[in-house]
């Protein structure tokens, strides 16, 4: 995580990310719309990983250089951002990476939750034996980490698991708002697949997404997918946050701390 809410700093996960010239090196800013796709998918990678803190100051000059593409480039890119919620702009003061208060997340999860539950009834028409067989595969993994406590790789599969159901279900208008969505969520204070408890919770709620969609019952598995989320909600609206930082470790929050979440 970048020491200074300002800046990203030389050497950080995110002045990686950027791509920063190697010391003693140079390269010509690259302009126009190339400029502005390599600044996009550089800043929303390094958004969505955490390397860039809720909050942060987005220096125009700074990240230019960083990213080697020019100016209108990188101002170009900022404005696509802020069309996908990742970056808020500050009149008179700049942009900033956008932070998504606990109404907002909860407001978003709503909307997944119509868009999950069409995915998962969708899947459960279209699921072939070999998809079935992976998401069988998925469960036993997911029951794996619980027992072994292994929230991280709990969480990571859990990701799995959602964006298989997804594939699976061939709804690519719905898999692309989900993708924007979840966007949103990712940097987000809480991640509560990591918060005490919680996998517990949610484990059943998967395994019976995935009974429901291997056993081809599209009305159960649009239920099981609705329960899920509104249980998603509940943790939100209820829980206490945890700090996770870029190295994946946790450690004890409040509602304004820093870290990322996968709301699964």
């Amino acid at each position: 995580m970048p020491a200074r809410p300002d800046a990203v700093p030389p050497g950080s996960p995110a002045d990686s990310a950027a791509g920063r010239p190697a010391d003693g090196e140079s390269a010509k800013p690259v302009s126009g719309e190339p400029g502005r796709r390599l600044a996009v998918e550089r800043l929303r990678h390094a958004i969505l990983a955490g390397d860039m803190a809720p909050g942060q100051r987005l220096i125009e000059e700074e990240l230019a250089g960083m990213l080697t593409v020019t100016r209108a480039s990188l101002r170009a890119a900022l404005f696509d951002l802020t069309a996908e919620g990742l970056v808020e702009r500050i009149p008179n003061r700049g942009a900033r990476v956008r932070a998504i208060t606990i109404d907002e997340a909860v407001a978003i999860t709503e909307c997944r939750m119509a868009l999950e539950g069409l995915c998962a009834a969708k899947a459960a028409e279209l699921v072939t034996e070999t998809q079935a067989d992976e998401l069988r595969q998925l469960g036993a993994e997911l029951e794996r980490c619980v027992a072994d406590g292994e929230l991280l790789k709990y969480s990571a599969r859990n990701h799995e698991l959602h964006r298989l159901v997804r594939e699976i279900s061939g709804q690519s208008v719905a898999a692309a708002l989900l993708e924007r969505l979840n966007g949103q969520l990712v940097r987000h204070q809480f991640r509560l697949s990591l918060r005490p408890g919680r996998p517990q919770v949610s484990l059943p709620e998967h395994l019976a997404i995935i009974a429901a969609i291997t056993g081809r019952r599209p009305a159960e598995a649009e239920e099981a997918a609705r329960r899920h989320l509104r249980s998603v909600i509940t943790a939100l609206q209820d829980g206490t946050a945890i700090t996770v930082v870029p190295d994946g470790t946790a450690g004890p929050g409040s509602r304004a701390g820093q870290g990322q979440e996968e709301s699964r």
